[in-house]
């Protein structure tokens, strides 16, 4: 099967009890990682002017940042910095998606930032592979978004739908009696989403590697991509930057210009091409952090290089990993030791 990504599943009991410190956060930077977190593992706001993204103070690699300033091993702490002070996804979870979306998004705009949002939560998803799982049924999804919408309220939020879940539509791994069932669903939350005053909505639409735009763009449309920004492409994938934005453009052309998002948080070093190809997603060796999140691109329609997948959080119980969703500090430091100085976005 073409690339998938098993993620976050497990991370949804964490984000429940993150979310309510991040509510709390005053504007400005606050020290991430829990007690005794000294100056050195202080969490600041990137500059807004290119990145006007929400850094968590108090997300997985804010604590392992200070658990290693505690702990006095400063060559390590420095290289998870360059993941901690990067503004990265909040994946809300399946069972408080209002409480989480507004925890998120108050602390952002606390620190006059945007939240960067990502749902997972589509019927069927995954198809049974690390995340499997998802809405029970589609008014079950229906109302997990209008929980998350609720949430968001008119305060700035920018989100990306469903990773996967139209490419798994044209790759034939969602069976053919869910498909009218998910074009409804997504459409549905497409609408409730932009319904939203200061919201926008980007939906997900595969990578370089999937290379056929003419499979996708129609499944894209039916799924709504005409009402929502745009459209996300290499999310939690690892292909390049340049390869990434070829595709996006290709994409782009097919579905009348709209624009995209991509997600850098790994490909720093592009895709993982030995082993097993069904799994070179999942948990791939010698990956590296690529360029950090902005707004200032090197094309006119990608409108901002992202970090949805949160480096550091493993793929799945592949090659030595953890659970989906769990933070995995040998792997996290291994993508920023790689990254050289390359976390500066160009």
């Amino acid at each position: 099967m073409v690339d998938s990504r098993g993620d976050r599943a497990s991370a949804a009991a964490r984000a429940s009890a993150a979310v309510l410190g991040a509510a709390l956060l005053l504007a400005g930077c606050s020290s991430g990682g829990g007690d005794g977190a000294g100056p050195g593992a202080r969490i600041t706001q990137q500059p807004k002017s290119a990145d006007p993204f929400w850094v968590n103070p108090d997300g997985n690699a804010a604590r392992q940042l200070a658990a290693y300033v505690k702990a006095g091993e400063k060559a390590r702490a420095e290289q998870i910095r360059k993941i901690a002070e990067q503004p990265t996804g909040e994946w809300i979870g399946p069972e408080n998606p209002e409480r989480e979306a507004r925890g998120f998004t108050e602390a952002a705009e606390k620190s006059d930032r945007t939240a960067l949002l990502v749902l997972y939560n589509i019927p069927h998803r995954d198809c049974g592979q690390y995340s499997q799982g998802g809405a029970a049924d589609g008014d079950a999804y229906r109302a997990w978004i209008d929980g998350v919408a609720r949430g968001i309220g008119d305060r700035p939020a920018t989100v990306v739908l469903e990773p996967d879940a139209v490419l798994h539509l044209v790759d034939g791994c969602t069976p053919a009696e869910f498909h009218e069932e998910r074009y409804d669903l997504l459409r549905g939350a497409v609408a409730k989403l932009k319904s939203l005053r200061n919201t926008k909505v980007y939906l997900d639409a595969g990578n370089a590697g999937w290379g056929r735009p003419d499979q996708i763009f129609q499944p894209l449309r039916q799924a709504g991509v005409d009402q929502a920004d745009g459209f996300a492409v290499n999310v939690s994938n690892f292909y390049s930057t340049r390869d990434s934005l070829a595709y996006g453009r290709q994409l782009s052309a097919k579905v009348g210009g709209k624009h995209f998002v991509v997600d850098t948080s790994r490909n720093g070093n592009g895709p993982y091409t030995g082993g097993d190809p069904a799994q070179k997603w999942c948990n791939p060796p010698g990956r590296a952090l690529g360029e950090a999140p902005t707004t200032r691109t090197a094309d006119p329609l990608a409108d901002a290089y992202l970090w949805v997948k949160r480096p550091g959080e493993s793929d799945g119980t592949c090659k030595g990993g953890p659970k989906a969703g769990d933070w995995w500090a040998s792997y996290a430091l291994a993508l920023a030791e790689r990254s050289g100085n390359g976390t500066t976005a160009p």
